[in-house]
């Protein structure tokens, strides 16, 4: 049986940093699936419409193996559900992957789980992840146990080849 992760989906996503990663992840025999706040279509930044798999609703955090959080303007929407920040949080505190990108890190700042972490994102938001207690840098991607960030959609080769490495590596 494939292991799940969860690619999370908001209005205004940005494609590249959605389509990316859920088509990937498949690809390397994972079961990727697309969870959102409601049933409907969403719009990505540039109108690509995208039907939910799953409602966080009827998420069991337990069923994933890690979540995959992609960034355009969706984050700040993301970040506004507690049922999303929870399944975020629940998957650092277990140690199952973490992985953002763009400006993602919002969702990672209000799940709490930035803090004294070593981490990079667009460089947009480098002072909210630095006063969240983030040590950023700016490379294109930076591992920190089962956190994998990244800064924008020209990085999502190195972005994935980690988050790949990362889930090869949990048990």
């Amino acid at each position: 049986m494939a292991k799940k992760i969860a690619v999370l989906l908001d209005e205004l996503v940005h494609e590249h940093e959605f389509i990316y990663p859920y088509f990937r992840l498949k690809e390397a025999g994972f079961e990727s699936i697309s969870v959102a706040t409601e049933k409907r279509v969403y719009k990505g930044k540039f109108g690509v419409p995208f039907t939910p798999d799953m409602l966080i609703a009827d998420v069991t955090p337990g069923e994933f193996e890690g979540v995959v959080v992609p960034g355009g303007y969706a984050p700040d929407y993301l970040r506004r559900s507690r049922a999303m920040l929870s399944l975020v949080r629940e998957m650092n505190d277990k140690g199952k992957l973490v992985a953002m990108i763009c400006h993602a890190g919002w969702v990672g700042i209000s799940a709490g789980i930035v803090k004294g972490r070593t981490l990079t994102s667009t460089s947009t938001i480098r002072d909210d992840m630095s006063n969240a207690g983030a040590i950023w840098i700016d490379q294109s991607v930076v591992v920190d146990g089962n956190l994998v960030t990244s800064r924008s959609p020209a990085d999502l080769p190195d972005f994935m080849r980690e988050v790949l490495r990362v889930l090869s590596v949990q048990k």
